[in-house]
C-alpha cells in the first residue's frame, strides 16, 4: 500500500481532527420535483445479488453502537445479502496503522476538512463521477454547497458524496432564565441582541458565578457565518492577520461576551472557557452556541436539564444567514474491490427512505427536501424542542480549503481561547496565530 505523508497523519493535526470530528453530525427550499425513480425504494433495490463484505472506517471513533444506530442497522435491514463491517479507530486501528498492514476498507467517512486531509494525502480517493452516473445517483438533491465543496476541494471531481451534515444553532438554559426573570432568546437574534442578553445573565447569585454566554472555539472558526477563507489558496499563507474580517469576527464571539470581571474570574477558576460541560452538567452557562448534533450525541446530559434551542445569531450585515454546513463525507476508497455494490450503498443513503430516517433520530439531512426536514427530531426524546430552528438560516457559503486547513483552524483555535481567557489582546493574539500557521503551512509543503 502506498502512504503518502505517514508522518504527518502521526502528528497534532490528526489528533485535533479526531477530537474535533467526535463530537459531531440544509438549508432547504421546497421539495424538487422528483426524477423518474429518484430517491424511491424501488430505485434503491441492489442490483446484484452476489453477496459481499462491506467495510466502513472513519478516523472519529466512533463505537460500533454509533455507527450501528445512524448507519448499520438500516443497512443491513436493506441489504440482507451484503455484510457490513465497521472498523472503530482504536489504538492499533488508526488510519497511517490500517494502512501500513495493508487492511482494506470500502468506505471511508469523517467530516469535512479532515475528510479531504485524510483520503488525499493518504492517496485513498477515486473520483467517484462515473460509479455515480452508471448507478444513476442524482446529486442535485442534495443541498448544493456541501456537493460544491468537496469538488472545490478535488479539482471538480467527486471523491466524496455527504450523508449528513451539522450546523450550529443556539442552546439556552430555560431555567437560568427563568430564576432571573430575563425572556428567552427568539429565532432571528442578532449578534448584538444575544449580547445583550448575556450581560443580563452573567451575575453572581448566592455565591454562584452564572455566566451568559460562550461557544465552542473550534467549530464556530471552522463554521464561521462570514464564510472567512482561513487561507490564502493562491499566496499558501493563512488569512488570519490579512482579512479584515477575522478581526472583527473575533472582536464579537470571542472578546466582547466575555469581559465582565465575574466572568473572567470564573474562567480562572475553571481554568477553561466555558464549555458545553459548563452548560449540561454545571448549569450555570446560560446560553451556548454549537452543533445541532448535541441532541443526539449527548442526550443524557440534556435530558438532565431544562433547555431549548434558536438560531445562532446573525451579522446584521449578514441577516438570515448562519453557519456554514458541516457535512460528513463518504467516499468509496481505491482500496475497496466492490466499488459498484458501495455505490448502490451510498446511492441508498441519500435516498428520502434513508434521510428520512436519520432526521428523525435528530440528525441533519443533507436533502433540499422540506418534507424530510420536517421530520427532524420527531423520534428523539426532544421532539418539542424548536427543532425548525436548524433549518430557518441559510447556510453560509463554505469557503475553498487547503488541505492543511484544519491544522490551521486548530492553530485559530487556541488564540482564540487564550482572547475568551482575556489572556491576550486581539492583535497578539491574530498575529500569533498566523506565525503559527505560517510554521505548519511551511511544514506542510516541505513533506509533499
Amino acid at each position: 500500500m502506498v502512504l503518502v505523508n505517514q508522518k504527518r497523519a502521526r502528528n497534532a493535526v490528526w489528533s485535533a481532527a479526531v477530537s474535533l470530528t467526535l463530537l459531531s453530525g440544509c438549508a432547504g427550499g421546497g421539495t424538487p420535483a422528483a426524477e423518474p425513480g429518484a430517491g424511491t425504494a424501488k430505485e434503491q433495490t441492489p442490483k446484484t445479488d452476489k453477496p459481499v463484505e462491506l467495510v466502513f472506517y472513519s478516523s472519529n471513533g466512533d463505537p460500533a453502537e454509533s455507527f450501528n444506530y445512524r448507519f448499520g442497522d438500516a443497512l443491513r435491514k436493506k441489504f440482507p445479502n451484503y455484510t457490513f463491517k465497521y472498523i472503530q479507530s482504536t489504538k492499533g486501528s488508526t488510519l497511517p496503522e490500517l494502512i501500513t498492514a495493508g487492511t482494506k476498507f470500502d468506505i471511508f467517512f469523517i467530516s469535512t476538512g479532515n475528510y479531504e486531509q485524510m483520503m488525499l494525502e493518504n492517496n485513498l480517493q477515486i473520483d467517484m463521477d462515473p460509479l455515480a452516473k452508471k448507478h444513476n445517483v442524482d446529486l442535485s438533491r442534495l443541498e448544493p454547497t456541501v456537493v460544491e465543496s468537496i469538488r472545490q476541494s478535488s479539482g471538480g471531481k467527486l471523491y466524496g458524496i455527504p450523508v449528513h451534515t451539522n450546523n450550529m444553532v443556539l442552546y439556552y438554559n430555560k431555567a437560568i432564565f427563568d430564576k432571573f426573570g430575563v425572556a428567552y432568546p427568539k429565532d432571528g437574534m442578532t449578534w448584538d441582541e444575544t449580547l445583550t442578553l448575556s450581560k443580563k445573565l452573567t451575575i453572581v447569585d448566592n455565591g454562584v458565578q452564572y455566566m451568559g454566554f460562550s461557544t465552542s472555539p473550534n467549530h464556530i472558526l471552522r463554521m464561521n457565518q462570514l464564510s472567512i477563507p482561513n487561507v490564502d489558496l493562491a499566496a499558501n499563507a493563512p488569512a488570519i492577520n490579512k482579512d479584515d474580517r477575522w478581526k472583527a469576527f473575533f472582536q464579537t464571539v470571542f472578546q466582547e461576551p466575555y469581559q465582565d470581571l465575574g466572568y473572567q474570574k470564573r474562567i480562572a477558576e475553571m481554568k477553561k472557557v466555558a464549555d458545553f460541560n459548563v452548560f449540561m452538567k454545571d448549569q450555570t452557562l446560560a446560553m451556548y452556541a454549537y452543533l445541532s448534533s448535541l441532541v443526539y450525541v449527548l442526550p443524557e446530559d440534556l435530558k438532565k436539564m431544562n433547555w431549548d434551542m434558536v438560531t445562532l445569531p446573525t451579522f446584521k450585515e449578514k441577516p438570515g444567514i448562519g453557519s456554514q454546513s458541516y457535512p460528513f463525507y463518504f467516499g468509496i476508497t481505491r482500496l475497496s474491490q466492490n466499488q459498484d455494490e458501495a455505490m448502490e450503498v451510498l446511492k441508498y443513503m441519500i435516498s428520502d427512505e434513508f434521510q428520512t430516517e436519520l432526521s428523525k433520530k435528530g440528525i441533519m439531512p443533507v436533502l433540499k427536501n422540506e418534507a424530510v426536514q420536517k421530520q427532524l427530531g420527531q423520534d428523539s426524546p426532544f421532539k418539542d424542542k424548536n427543532f425548525k430552528a436548524v433549518f430557518l438560516n441559510k447556510f453560509a457559503p463554505i469557503p475553498p480549503k487547503a488541505l492543511y486547513d484544519a491544522s490551521l483552524v486548530t492553530n485559530y483555535a487556541k488564540y482564540a481561547d487564550q482572547l475568551m481567557k482575556q489572556g491576550a489582546d486581539i492583535n497578539t493574539a491574530l498575529r500569533k496565530a498566523e506565525e503559527d500557521s505560517l510554521k505548519t503551512i511551511e511544514t506542510y509543503l516541505k513533506s509533499k
